[in-house]
């Protein structure tokens, strides 16, 4: 494998969009995953969220299809519909000058006017495993010519237990097909599965201490439970002009947003309740910057990849590592600037610490003072006392 591997080796269509996203190198997982890809080997990659893992299988997939055949060359699965149409739109803008037409199918939409996408004969789909599964078992799409399948997010899929519906479309392909696994951890679980899905897969694990410096910054700020919305308004108020809180599903969102916008604070709230309909328009209006707070759960954030985020805050404290790195990685993606901050009790320290340790993240106590993150209150000398104030009595000179 050529260590050296760069953007220029590939098609020109592929490096003119590159070049005008305003990327330089590959990352990481880029630099070691895309030439076993295009040497056509089955590959399980993990990769922290925020290091390009879409681009790390697209490119090569994009780089290896043939423009003028058409029929589906590559399919990649995602656990949401939101994860599918973010998917869908780096297809569109990396393969448009390419020739390459890609198309998304996703449950919860309407399957006819898929079916006629369909006939307009994609090179590559994006799509929820049930979905796709639909679609091939009524004969509206052929998986013959497929000689990739991507599964991203794929913890996630084993989760969601999906695992039995990507079985039986991969089981759709020929065996001479290339199978793809991406996910920002990999289990044992989900190991152990690719390889008995796969022929002699590469196992490729970047770990944080390789990443390159990401100039995000962890904090913490304890106070009082009942301190803790007043706090989350001043931490907005410094500035987090596009910043997603996250809260565990037990807490009552709808108070909690009604009091933050009594405060003054604009937000918005994003959970498992929310219509489609109404998901696409807060997303929408969100990524505008029609709001600076975007309230959501673990489940309803799967997926989202949105540009700029500025802050990630732990309203609710974490219950593991890797749901504090899972959420955390919405900010400072791809090497950006970002500021991750935990809204903890006396009684969570302890734990948000031993999480630092084992993720090597500095995480630092902070407080606020005159609008500023500091580490200390400044101290501040009391007056001095001239002795009149336990007496009472007034100097008689």
């Amino acid at each position: 494998m050529n260590n050296m591997f760069s953007i220029t080796e590939m098609k020109p269509f592929l490096q003119e969009t590159w070049t005008k996203s305003g990327f330089a190198s590959f990352t990481e997982i880029q630099q070691t995953s895309i030439p076993l890809i295009l040497e056509g080997k089955d590959v399980i990659a993990e990769s922290p969220t925020g290091t390009g893992k879409t681009l790390t299988y697209l490119l090569p997939v994009l780089e290896r299809m043939d423009p003028d055949r058409k029929d589906i060359q590559a399919v990649i699965l995602a656990p949401t519909r939101e994860l599918v149409m973010q998917i869908q739109g780096e297809i569109q803008k990396f393969a448009e000058k390419g020739g390459i037409r890609g198309i998304a199918l996703v449950g919860g939409a309407d399957i006819k006017r898929q079916i006629e996408k369909l006939k307009t004969h994609p090179q590559i789909v994006a799509g929820t495993p049930a979905r796709i599964q639909e679609l091939i078992k009524v004969k509206k799409m052929k998986m013959h010519e497929v000689k990739t399948i991507v599964v991203d997010e794929a913890d996630q899929m084993m989760e969601m237990h999906l695992l039995d519906t990507i079985k039986e479309v991969v089981k759709t392909t020929l065996k001479d097909r290339q199978l793809l696994f991406f996910s920002a951890t990999v289990t044992d679980r989900v190991e152990q599965t690719g390889k008995h899905m796969m022929k002699q897969p590469e196992v490729i694990r970047v770990s944080r201490a390789n990443l390159a410096f990401s100039p995000v910054e962890h904090i913490y700020l304890i106070c009082e439970k009942r301190e803790k919305i007043d706090l989350l308004r001043r931490v907005v108020k410094m500035g987090a002009s596009k910043a997603i809180a996250f809260v565990n599903g037990t807490s009552d969102f709808n108070e909690l947003a009604a009091k933050l916008e009594y405060k003054g604070i604009p937000v918005q709230v994003l959970h498992g309740e929310r219509s489609k309909t109404e998901r696409e328009t807060i997303m929408k209006n969100f990524r505008a910057g029609k709001f600076p707070l975007l309230l959501a759960t673990d489940l309803a954030a799967r997926g989202l990849d949105i540009e700029g985020i500025t802050h990630v805050i732990h309203f609710d404290a974490p219950d593991t590592p890797d749901q504090y790195i899972h959420r955390s990685g919405r900010t400072g993606r791809m090497g950006a600037a970002g500021t991750v901050i935990s809204i903890i009790t006396e009684n969570q320290e302890g734990l948000l610490k031993k999480f630092g340790k084992h993720l090597g993240i500095p995480i630092r106590k902070k407080t606020l003072f005159k609008g500023e993150f500091v580490d200390q209150k400044p101290f501040q000398a009391k007056p001095k006392s001239n002795g009149l104030a336990k007496t009472g009595k007034k100097n008689s000179r």
